[in-house]
């Protein structure tokens, strides 16, 4: 399973799992045996973000690297752990337990038919440790099951925002006001994606800085209009631009690695 940036001409089309037929898959992995899983979350962010910008993000990120690549890339899983931001309306959340078994059982009918590595762009850093945790028992279920290419699955978890070259743009762009939710760094990317998002657009005052995060109603006493030390307001549609880039240029090199190595 070896495959080179340079030979991708796949458009984002091309590379939609859901707009394949089984048999076009069956073919696919005749000669790849690697999947893109996009996961984010439908939360709040702040009073100008949009409920849906974990999952958008994580979505137009993955298509672009599988563009890159032609690695073939599923539906989004669009609802994450959120727990902490159900005090503001719109909000949806599954329980770290949900979650688990959601990945789990997503990624364990993908080694059923076949695929070997699983490359999880997420979009909501409270998936995380929950997302590892259901990689650990897929490995585990996989051999349990006696499943023929269960010593060859690998999982691997990457969050866009935090690649080098992202979080180094933002950084230069926002410095400190970048903060760690309802950035302007991922604001920027729904207005690229959304240029309609761009009419939520306004100056807010200075949001409420990062700190500890625990239930809901604690969550909304700490950060009463749902920032974490950002201003989503520095968020321009061009940046949006940058950050794509640089987010699918870094992922696709981690994704070729990752389907190369051994």
């Amino acid at each position: 399973m070896t495959l080179e940036l340079s030979n991708c001409v796949e458009n984002q089309s091309s590379v939609r799992l859901a707009l394949k037929t089984w048999p076009e898959v069956e073919s696919y992995l005749r000669k790849c045996k690697g999947i893109i899983l996009p996961i984010g979350s439908t939360e709040q962010h702040g009073p100008t973000g949009a409920i849906g910008t974990d999952a958008i993000t994580a979505e137009v990120v993955a298509l672009e690297v599988g563009k890159r690549t032609g690695v073939l890339v599923t539906p989004t899983q669009v609802f994450g752990m959120a727990e902490h931001h159900l005090g503001f309306p719109g909000t949806m959340s599954l329980k770290p337990s949900t979650l688990l078994s959601v990945i789990h059982d997503l990624v364990l009918s993908l080694a059923r038919n076949g695929f070997e590595r699983v490359f999880v762009i997420n979009g909501h850093g409270g998936n995380i440790a929950t997302t590892k945790a259901a990689f650990a028992q897929v490995y585990s279920s996989a051999g349990s099951l006696g499943l023929s290419n269960a010593s060859r699955l690998r999982c691997k978890l990457v969050n866009w925002f935090m690649a080098g070259p992202v979080f180094k743009q933002a950084k230069e762009l926002y410095g400190d006001r970048e903060g760690s939710h309802a950035t302007p760094s991922e604001i920027s990317l729904t207005l690229h994606i959304h240029p309609s998002l761009q009419s939520k657009q306004r100056p807010l005052p200075e949001s409420a800085p990062s700190g500890p995060i625990n239930g809901p109603e604690d969550f909304r006493l700490r950060h009463p209009d749902g920032r974490m030390g950002s201003d989503p307001y520095l968020a321009k549609p061009e940046h949006g631009v940058l950050f794509l880039e640089k987010a699918a240029s870094a992922l696709s090199k981690d994704l070729i690695d990752f389907l190369n190595d051994t």
